[in-house]
């Protein structure tokens, strides 16, 4: 199984950065076929998340345990266990070098359902994805300039709105849940 999890983490590492290139250029040559585009590298990602999610699975924790240690696997189980698909929705959001395959793996290990972990995983790749291509499509050959000069800037102001908005949403969903009964005070 060890052997296994290496090939498919050193070829996730090998087309991650150059997969994402590639959207940019074929989005900044055809600008009309970008839905296309984003929503090809949207489901290869999809399966390649699916893959590692599965060897998460059938590992289980131990597996985690043994290739991964450190105290950022301990937090990264505790936020997947805390807030399930916020843990996986926000970190596949952020480009590279933001940690994300953990959290896949993660998410198999601890029994995440395939089908919510995939939603997560839409959503999120989606979002990214069609931003991407969308300045693609906008600045053409500037994209990429753009990116290599503001690229930890917008990774930035990325993260700041995904934490805004994911405190917005468990404030939300702490305030929806139902009060515990509370005695009344005698008449």
């Amino acid at each position: 199984m060890g052997e296994l999890v290496d090939r498919v983490r050193s070829l996730a590492l090998a087309l991650g950065g150059p997969g994402l290139a590639l959207l940019v250029v074929m989005v900044t040559r055809r600008p009309g076929a970008m839905v296309v585009y984003v929503l090809l590298t949207v489901a290869g990602s999809v399966a390649g998340c699916l893959v590692m999610h599965t060897i998460g699975r059938k590992g289980g924790e131990a597996l985690v345990r043994q290739r991964f240690t450190g105290e950022k696997t301990e937090r990264a189980m505790a936020a997947l266990q805390r807030n399930g698909v916020m843990a996986v929705l926000i970190p596949s959001l952020l480009p590279p070098p933001a940690p994300f395959k953990i959290f896949v793996i993660l998410a198999g290990a601890s029994r995440m359902s395939p089908w919510t972990f995939a939603v997560a995983v839409v959503l999120g790749r989606g979002f990214r994805y069609f931003g991407e291509g969308l300045l693609a499509v906008w600045y053409g050959e500037r994209a990429i300039a753009f990116l290599e000069e503001n690229g930890r800037l917008v990774a930035l102001w990325t993260g700041i709105t995904v934490l805004v908005l994911g405190v917005a949403y468990f404030w939300w969903r702490s305030r929806r849940r139902p009060a515990a009964a509370t005695p009344l005070p005698p008449a």
